[in-house]
Formats: C-alpha cells, structure tokens, sequence
C-alpha cells in the first residue's frame, strides 16, 4: 500500500514538473506570464491526447505570424491539446467547405453575418459558459442583448471587430468633404475615387446615406441603393476588395475598414481615416463550435483562453483589428490602444449598425444588382446613348423631309 502511495505521488511530482515545464515554456513563446492562468481548469485534458481543428478567416488568423503561432504554441503547453489552424480566403469558402459531409473541424471564427446564417440553419452548438468563465472579460457592448447577429451570445463569444471608414488624402480632399459618404458621388474627385467591390459594403454604404437599414430586404429600398451606386460609376476609378499601397496612387478617396488603414497609414502620413456623420458598418468576428463538433469542451477551452486578457493584448497588438475586450487594451502599447480609428469615441460606436444574415432572395437580388453595375461600362453607355439619339434625329429629319416631298408632290398633282 505504502508502495502505491509513493508511485501515486511520484507520477503526480512527475505531472506537475511536466505541466511546470511546458508552461514556463509556453511564457517564454508568447512573451506573458502564465502562471497566473488557472492551471487546475486549464490541465484537466492534459495527457487525454486531444487535437482540436481551428479554421478561421486569414482576416482573423494568421497561421503565418510569429505572434499568432507563439500563442497556439502556448495553449497546446498549457493544456496538453494539439491545435490545427487552418485560414480561409473569405467567409463564403469557410462556408462551402463546412457544408461538405466531410468536414472535421471543431472551431470555427467567422464574421458576423455567417454566424447569423449558421444559427439559422442550426449548425452552431450552444455554448455551455461554465466551460468558458472568461466570456465576462468581453465589454458588454459586444454581447448579451446587443449581439445582432447571434442575440445574448447562445452560440458564440466575440473575438474581433473594425468599423468601415472614408480614408482621404489631405493633400486632395477638402476637410469639409470628408467627414460624409457623400464625397464617393463627389465629381470634383472624378477618376480620383477608389470603390470596394464588395457588394454588402457598397450596398450597406448606399444605404446609410439613404437613411436604411445596412440588414434591409425591401425591394423598393434595395432599388434605391442599387440607382445610388450606378449614378456613383462614372466616377470610381477602381473597384478592389482591399486598397493597396499600389492603388493609392489613383485615388484621393475610398471606402477603408480600420484594420486596412492602419496598415496603409504607416508609410502614407497623409492620409486620414474618418466616420461618416450618416453613421457606418461595424464587422466583428466571433469563436464558433460547430455542432458536429467531437471536442466541445476542449474547444470551450481554447475560445476561453482566447478571452484571457494577455492572450488577446498579443493578438491584437501585432493585428490591425481590435479586441473587445477592454481589460486586453489596457495591456496594450498606448499608440494601438489610443488609435481612434481602432477604438472609436461611444458616440461613434453609438452610430454604427451591424451585418446579419439576409435571406437567400434580398442577396440574390444584391448579387444580380451588383453584377450589373460592375460590369456596365459608363463610357460605353453614354455612347450608345449618344449614337441613339442621333439615329432618332436623322429618321425623325427624313420623316420630315419625306412628308414635305410627298405634299408637294400631291399639291402638283392638284394644280395639274
């Protein structure tokens, strides 16, 4: 019996030195002290041999990055469990791929509207809080009640946010001009603006200025905007998914999310990132679990330490998105956390709609809309007009003629 008792306790010193070990070596990967973590809660999977499959947006993610793998690296020390990141190129691909039978995955970080699209399907599982007690370091403006796309959080835990801007070169745009949406319809910037060609942005852009809903299905309003942006494209000298250094060059102004400006910002000083007094799109990305989900309490597991402040502060230090999680800003180099167009004043925030899912006929309708307009060429149109009213003038000139000629004609006969 004595002899039991002393391997017992060894095996544990054993544990404990292990579990000791691979935290101070998941401190020294992530540059944080994890020892304040709570070691009972976080060990509880430590030798059951667990992987978890991780597939968030390359947005959200960066299976690359230095930072992101250092943090992946210090979960899977902390706790035992094998973590696969896989990144995918846009919300839609994540969707086609998780609606395959094959799929595996346990975690998903999508954004926001997808979510809402999958709780309405019933593809998400239902969290269970007590795994995840870390859910209360997220601002409340992010959750419960306010959570648009998925109401008090029953299938997700946010994870990341950035408002849509108006980004203008100082050196071009008047001060007055860039605090509205209404300098993109500008013609003093005519060949000088830069458009995205995403059509929920574009349309969600038309529709503030119209006063809608960004989450609008009315026919008459989704109309509306769609006439908005067609008077809008003799004036776009580019349409493009994410402005790039290369495209600055060709533009004075563009729609921009926070997290691309800062990004550009660092080598153009001269540019600067406004909301629009008509009010704007705030996108957030959330930690999902797939109901197929063979892992759900270790996954719980990992979207808690994803909430734990250190963890967030290195993400989102080295990300152009923002953390919703205050007590992680704190932690923050003062420059990121202070950025206003990272971390907006209330009254901004408070003008700020967020995507849901719309039904499948309000985005076919968008999609069909927007395919016109990008692939209408203005100058084309107007020629065509042109040539059309010039052959309506000569038929209408020969008429003319024609009818004269005859009455002659029958007012010779006459007099004969």
């Amino acid at each position: 019996m004595k002899r039991l008792i002393i391997l017992l306790f060894t095996a544990a010193v054993l544990f404990s030195c292990i579990f000791s070990l691979n935290i101070a070596a998941g401190e020294e990967q992530i540059g944080m002290d994890l020892s304040g973590f709570n070691q009972k809660y976080y060990s509880r999977f430590y030798s059951d041999n667990i992987t978890i499959y991780v597939y968030g947006w390359n947005r959200y993610v960066s299976p690359d990055s230095e930072e992101f793998q250092n943090v992946i690296k210090a979960f899977e020390d902390l706790t035992g469990i094998k973590v696969v990141l896989t990144a995918f190129d846009s919300n839609e691909d994540m969707y086609s791929q998780i609606s395959k039978e094959s799929t595996y995955y346990d975690i998903i970080i999508p954004s926001d509207y997808i979510v809402s699209r999958l709780v309405k399907e019933d593809r998400l599982a239902s969290l269970n809080f007590d795994n995840i007690p870390n859910m209360n370091n997220v601002d409340d403006d992010f959750k419960g009640s306010d959570c648009a796309y998925d109401k008090n959080n029953v299938h997700s835990v946010p994870y990341a946010w950035s408002v849509l801007g108006l980004v203008c070169n100082t050196k071009s745009v008047d001060e007055k001009d860039s605090d509205t949406w209404n300098v993109l319809w500008n013609s003093n910037y005519s060949d000088k603006i830069i458009m995205t060609d995403n059509s929920r942005d574009a349309f969600a852009i038309a529709e503030t200025l119209l006063g809608f809903s960004v989450n609008t299905e009315k026919s008459e309003e989704l109309d509306k905007a769609a006439k908005k942006l067609e008077e809008q494209k003799s004036l776009v000298s580019l349409y493009v998914g994410a402005v790039s250094q290369d495209n600055l060059e060709k533009a004075n102004v563009f729609p921009c999310y926070a997290c691309d400006y800062l990004a550009l910002s660092e080598k153009n000083p001269d540019l600067r990132f406004s909301i629009p007094k008509e009010g704007t799109v705030l996108s957030e990305g959330a930690l999902c679990i797939l109901k197929d989900s063979e892992s759900k309490e270790a996954s719980e597991m990992f979207i808690n330490f994803m909430c734990e402040p250190d963890v967030s502060a290195v993400i989102f230090s080295s990300s152009g998105y923002s953390t919703p999680m205050s007590s992680a800003r704190e932690l923050m180099d003062e420059n990121k956390a202070n950025n206003q167009a990272a971390y907006p004043s209330n009254e901004v925030m408070a003008k700020t709609q967020v995507y849901a899912s719309l039904s499948d006929e309000a985005t076919r309708i968008i999609d069909n809309y927007w395919a016109r307009i990008l692939h209408t060429n203005p100058l084309n149109t107007t020629f065509w007009t042109v040539v059309a009213v010039v052959a309506v003038a000569i038929v209408v000139v020969v008429l003319v003629v024609v009818t004269n000629k005859n009455k002659k004609m029958v007012a010779r006969n006459e007099a004969a």
